[in-house]
């Protein structure tokens, strides 16, 4: 809950990010991983095969393993991930910046706390009688932005009293986006001795099959990769679109950037920067994979020097650009 009050507001707005365990140790990862591996948007196999495999084999190992990289990365101060200490700043933040407006602005995880029932239930206790919905997600998948709406919808179908119910599609080229990604890494490069040979746009991975279904996340990763290369003027080749997180036996989207470092230094190519333009905030997928798993792959290949630049997290350019999404997607409601 925002420590700023907003019982006048008749406005809501709910940041939903991915999810995060609640803390470190094996139950607490394994409820988390039963909760977000459970989901048929994520794992799209019979539940009949998929649910002894998830139950016997998956959430019998892979918890501890898991809880090393959180506890890696684990927020100490505040006891959380830290994509939940950034979700909660960036809506505390744009509840300070757009308190006039009389909208009130709450955060909840898809999967682990603070839940969006519990968020949907708090902001019409507050008398919003009008939600916008915003995934944190700049690409559009079934697997996260989806997601987010069928549990935002199955929340509200044991309502009687149903709040009016925005839902944001994507902004994986909105010119604020590519602008602040755009400082954000040029930001970084100045500060650079060395600039890097390659700068690596990163997207977690997604199998093929989903995609041949119709899924568009393909193509959503593309529009932030061209509109961006255009903003800086930069090459296909200087700035490649790679995919990681690949996860079980299905055939994923390439290139994988495991695959792509290692060559790397082969090819003289010492210095790299990396960034991960599908996250809105730092998490387990960037601060460990990427800033430790990966740099770890590419120093041990042979390479010289990684650079790994942060989220947009909750950079005053972060939320300018969630605030002009918000009042783009509030409108006729003020």
């Amino acid at each position: 809950m925002n420590n700023v009050e907003c019982n006048s507001s008749k406005i809501g707005v709910l940041l939903v990010n991915l999810g995060t365990p609640e803390g470190t140790d094996y139950w607490s990862i394994r409820r988390y991983l039963s909760q977000f591996l459970s989901d048929k948007r994520v794992i799209e196999l019979s539940s009949f095969l998929w649910q002894p495999i998830l139950q016997g084999f998956v959430l019998t190992f892979r918890p501890r393993r898991l809880g090393r990289s959180y506890s890696r990365i684990w927020d100490k101060k505040y006891n959380k991930s830290p994509l939940a200490v950034i979700t909660q700043s960036q809506a505390e933040a744009l509840q300070i910046d757009l308190n006039k407006q009389n909208i009130c602005i709450e955060w909840a995880m898809r999967y682990g706390k603070p839940s969006i029932e519990q968020k949907i239930e708090f902001l019409q206790q507050q008398g919003c009688d009008r939600i916008l919905l915003m995934p944190l997600y700049p690409q559009y998948s079934a697997t996260t932005t989806a997601t987010v709406n069928d549990e935002a919808f199955r929340v509200l179908m044991k309502k009687r009293i149903q709040p009016a119910l925005r839902t944001l599609y994507s902004f994986a080229d909105h010119p604020d986006y590519i602008h602040a990604l755009h400082q954000t890494i040029q930001t970084h490069l100045d500060k650079l001795s060395t600039p890097p040979d390659r700068i690596l746009l990163s997207f977690h991975g997604l199998p093929i099959r989903y995609v041949n279904a119709g899924d568009p996340y393909e193509q959503e990763c593309q529009k932030t990769a061209v509109a961006l290369r255009k903003k800086m003027g930069k090459s296909k080749e200087y700035m490649p679109l790679v995919y990681q997180s690949r996860f079980g036996p299905d055939k994923w989207l390439g290139p994988n950037i495991a695959d792509v470092i290692k060559e790397y230094p082969k090819q003289n190519i010492r210095n790299i920067a990396v960034i991960a333009p599908g996250f809105m905030a730092d998490c387990l997928e960037t601060k460990e994979e990427i800033d430790h798993e990966y740099r770890e792959t590419f120093l041990g290949e042979g390479g010289e020097g990684f650079t790994y630049i942060p989220c947009l997290n909750d950079h005053p350019l972060a939320l300018e650009l969630l605030k002009k999404i918000i009042n783009q997607e509030i409108q006729g409601w003020i």
